[in-house]
């Protein structure tokens, strides 16, 4: 009998792991591109997982029941890492590990300080804001309070204002009714005197207003009132005056007293101010009257300025029936000729006012 022949060593058997785990007595795996000499060993001879080897081909014992670790494995597939590396590595994850909190831990302090800056600044800033609002809003109370009492105060003076004129306004019609009472009591007891012919005298006029002097109305007034009125001693001037108040063409105009009047060109002064050109008397003259468009000046005195305004008064108000401007009744428009023919009979007996 044959002796048995020795397997097919590998050449890398000093430095592989399968047959260094072999000597040893452990049972290795190794697969495919683990070992070159093995892989080509196995590559020539394959053989079932089931039918052991053959005796005289020194085959290795079938692979299923060799058993490797796979950690044990790993430097026969890549290239293998230095210790110093490894070692290296792991300080920097552990010093990694290590840091990271820390920072997170950093980040998180400093993210915390500046939100408490960002809402102290905040609150301050809503507080300064807060103040000012108050304050406007303070001043805007003290102006609404002062226009309050300033318009209350208006409202009291309005009021006040409202019940003076309302109580000045019934005062004054209540005066009113008074005279308009007392007027109508007056004008029924004339009634009674008067003098029907004078009034039917005046009706008739009424009814056809004119100015001739020719109507019994006013043949009556010239007769009884305007002539003796302005019949003066000057006989001359005192007709071109009759004329001129006739035609509603004299002038009466008051003189300065503290200055004679002065001859002028075109003005031509008749008398002195210290003589009636009218009575011939020494009188001081106040004002002085022209006629028409004359230039001539005449100095009066205060009685014959008088007579002569109570004449044109007279007239004047005829003047207004005539032109249709007096709207009233044929009786109050007969009393106020009554009273305007008494007034040119005073002062045809020298009554007047002072102040003429």
């Amino acid at each position: 009998m044959d002796p048995p022949e020795e397997p097919a060593r590998c050449p890398a058997r000093g430095t592989c792991p399968v047959f260094l785990a072999m000597s040893s007595g452990t049972v290795c795996y190794a697969p495919s591109g683990l070992c070159p000499a093995l892989e080509r060993s196995l590559g020539e001879e394959p053989w079932g997982t089931d039918s052991p080897p053959q005796p005289d081909q020194g085959l290795p014992p079938p692979l299923s029941a060799v058993r490797v670790p796979w950690k044990s494995v790993g430097p026969c597939k890549g290239r293998r890492e230095s210790p110093g590396a490894l070692v290296e590595t792991s300080a920097g994850e552990e010093a990694q590990g290590e840091e990271g909190p820390a920072a997170a831990q950093l980040d998180v302090s400093r993210l915390r300080s500046s939100s408490m800056e960002i809402r102290e600044k905040g609150s301050e800033f809503l507080k300064e804001e807060l103040h000012k609002a108050q304050k406007e809003l303070k001043l805007k109370d003290e102006e609404c309070e002062r226009l309050s009492k300033v318009r209350e105060q208006l409202e009291q003076e309005l009021e006040e204002l409202t019940a003076s004129l309302f109580e000045e306004a019934h005062k004054m019609v209540r005066e009113a009714n008074m005279k308009q009472a007392a007027s109508e009591k007056q004008l029924k007891e004339a009634r009674g005197k008067v003098d029907t012919t004078l009034f039917a005298e005046f009706q008739a006029w009424r009814e056809s207003p004119t100015l001739d002097k020719t109507c019994p109305f006013l043949e009556r007034v010239y007769r009884e009132d305007v002539g003796p009125c302005l019949d003066f001693t000057m006989q001359e001037l005192s007709a071109l005056v009759r004329a001129a108040v006739e035609d509603n063409t004299l002038t009466i105009e008051p003189v300065a007293s503290q200055t004679l009047p002065a001859v002028k060109v075109a003005e031509v002064e008749c008398c002195s101010a210290n003589t009636c050109a009218l009575s011939g008397l020494a009188r001081v003259c106040r004002h002085r009257i022209r006629l028409g468009d004359s230039k001539s000046h005449y100095y009066i005195s205060p009685s014959s300025r008088a007579r002569i305004t109570a004449v044109c008064n007279f007239f004047t108000y005829i003047r207004y029936i005539q032109q249709g401007l007096v709207r009233q009744d044929a009786e109050p428009m007969f009393w106020e000729v009554t009273r305007l023919r008494k007034e040119m009979s005073l002062a045809k007996l020298g009554f007047f006012p002072q102040e003429a």
